[in-house]
């Protein structure tokens, strides 16, 4: 046979076919893998990341764990970024996160590195099942999970045995023989790596190729660590455009896997000889390959891991000097603080991000509504213009919440998830009306005061005053129901209707009585000041109670 012929068994369309169609199954599972873990966990995986991050190792820690549950590296950066530009972590806490999420990817090595070709097609079969026969959505992502685990596996299988045959071909051999040579392997892996977008598939093709004995243990470990590197052109690709913050969280990735390659350059056998130790070789060396390249890929970033944490601050400084302050645009008055584009990559992450930053909209709310009654009552003309210059602010930020959530809603989504986007912009939309009600009706009474020279005395407020602080903490009530998606909450809003129908009709009546009293404290003009701030109040409880009622039903 001519060494550039290829060996019998396989031919051009079924070696392309075989290799990229298996990578391409490999890649798609992970994917859906991915999409399904982040939809079913992110949330909690978000709250524990959110709670472990003050110390460093703790920090890591959690990086890790999440990264090995969720299998994406990508989704930990996600928060991460999230997080740090929402000032709810420090650059130097997510340093620890970002080196434990190297951690947490060796789990997919240590998994594929078994035998599992033989598990694709069934746990294809049974997600599709799940995925298709299910009514509850839950378990339609449980199918879609299994579905994506059967893929990769099957992937793997189908690299595996079209690699067999180019064990005979001598050209195959000897490229591959190039890569035993750690430098060239190593450019390999991160060459390989930056054009497919995953370290978990050049993983799975190293360990493809050690399965066959196409390549040597060494080989396999310098891919591995190549594989390290070209992951960092992922996350500086993912940066671009975004915040500075987001472009420091790459650096330090670029910066932490860069140094750790190179920190090990000149151990590069102690580390194969270690790997080997682990998972000793058997009779026959090659079955045992793949699993002592996931050994070393273990090794490689648990080491540097427990290396570098102690260093979090230089790489959170060097992260920071290393991207220069841009110039910043334009700004509303008024931010959002917890919407980051980069959760939209995880519906459950941007629905809960939405839900924060409308109970923040709702905290607006009620601070306005807390302004009214010394306003209301005493307020000359510029403090009127400053209660109502208040809504300016929640205009700005109910625009911006609407637009994210218009945005999420574009994106191919579960049913069920549009219809939560939706609700939240109901809800969104029923605080700005709260803002409104202040700004347009009880604003304009303060001015009616002002301009009739009213008094709203003592006597006159005490009769409207339970009823305002009712009003007050139902309001409150649904901001932290919004938040939390707190349905006992909702509830308790909902069960007000009865008191504040009481306390509004005694309002009007106490009002009546003073006004017919035989020295009335309140004339006819007060009177209508009274029983109209009351209306106000009680159209102000109506929208807590539909927002209230949104969160009832969608739990």
């Amino acid at each position: 046979m001519d060494a550039l012929t290829l060996p019998s068994s396989l031919t051009i369309t079924a070696l392309f076919g075989g290799l990229l169609g298996g990578l391409a199954l490999f890649l798609f599972g992970m994917e859906r893998l991915s999409e399904s873990l982040k939809a079913v966990a992110g949330v909690r995986m978000k709250n524990m990341l959110a709670r472990m991050t003050s110390r460093p190792l703790r920090a890591a820690f959690a990086g890790a764990f999440v990264t090995a549950v969720v299998q994406s590296s990508s989704l930990t950066t996600v928060l991460v970024v999230g997080f740090v530009s929402s000032g709810l972590m420090t650059m130097q806490q997510s340093v620890g996160v970002i080196m434990g999420a190297n951690v947490g990817t060796t789990v997919t090595a240590q998994v594929i590195a078994f035998n599992v070709g033989a598990w694709g097609l069934p746990l294809i079969a049974v997600g599709f099942a799940a995925e298709a026969l299910s009514r509850r959505e839950r378990a339609k992502r449980i199918g879609v999970m299994l579905m994506g685990l059967g893929l990769v596996f099957f992937g793997l299988e189908l690299m595996s045995r079209t690699m067999q045959p180019l064990s005979s071909w001598q050209p195959f051999l000897e490229v591959l023989r190039r890569v035993d040579a750690p430098l060239i392997g190593i450019v390999a892996g991160a060459v390989f790596t930056a054009l497919v977008q995953s370290s978990s598939a050049t993983t799975g093709v190293a360990i493809a190729l050690a399965s066959q004995g196409l390549v040597t243990l060494e080989g396999g470990v310098a891919l591995i660590l190549g594989a390290n590197i070209g992951t960092c052109i992922t996350a500086l690709l993912a940066s671009a455009g975004r915040s500075r913050e987001a472009t420091q969280a790459a650096v330090v990735h670029v910066l932490f896997n860069v140094a750790g390659v190179v920190l090990w350059l000149p151990f590069l056998d102690q580390l194969v000889a270690l790997s080997r130790q682990i998972s000793p070789d058997a009779l026959d060396a090659v079955s045992v390959a793949p699993r002592q390249i996931a050994n070393a890929h273990t090794v490689f970033n648990v080491v540097n891991t427990f290396l570098f944490i102690g260093f979090s601050g230089w790489f959170a400084r060097a992260a920071e000097r290393l991207t220069p302050q841009r110039k910043a645009p334009p700004t509303p008055a008024f931010r959002t603080k917890y919407l980051q584009d980069v959760f939209l990559e995880s519906p459950e992450l941007a629905l809960d991000a939405a839900r924060h930053e409308i109970g923040r909209l709702g905290e607006r709310a009620v601070a306005m509504l807390r302004g009214v009654p010394e306003t209301l009552r005493f307020g000359s003309a510029d403090e009127l213009d400053r209660l109502q210059k208040m809504d300016d602010e929640v205009d700005a930020l109910h625009e911006q919440i609407l637009a994210y959530l218009a945005r999420f809603a574009r994106r191919r989504l579960p049913e069920d998830r549009v219809e939560e986007a939706y609700r939240l912009m109901s809800a969104a939309h029923y605080f700005e009306n709260v803002a409104d009600t202040v700004e347009t009706n009880l604003v304009s009474l303060g001015r009616e005061r002002l301009r009739r020279d009213l008094a709203l005395g003592d006597a006159a407020w005490r009769e409207i005053q339970p009823l305002f602080d009712a009003v007050c903490g139902s309001l409150e009530d649904t901001a932290a129901a919004i938040t939390e998606s707190d349905h006992d909450r909702a509830l308790k809003v909902e069960a007000n209707k009865e008191r504040i129908e009481t306390l509004s009709h005694s309002a009007r009546r106490g009002l009546g009585r003073l006004m017919a009293s035989k020295e009335p404290e309140v004339t006819t003009e007060v009177y209508r000041l009274g029983v109209d701030a009351v209306e106000y109040l009680k159209r102000i409880y109506y929208f807590s109670k539909r927002i209230a009622r949104l969160v009832t039903r969608a739990a």
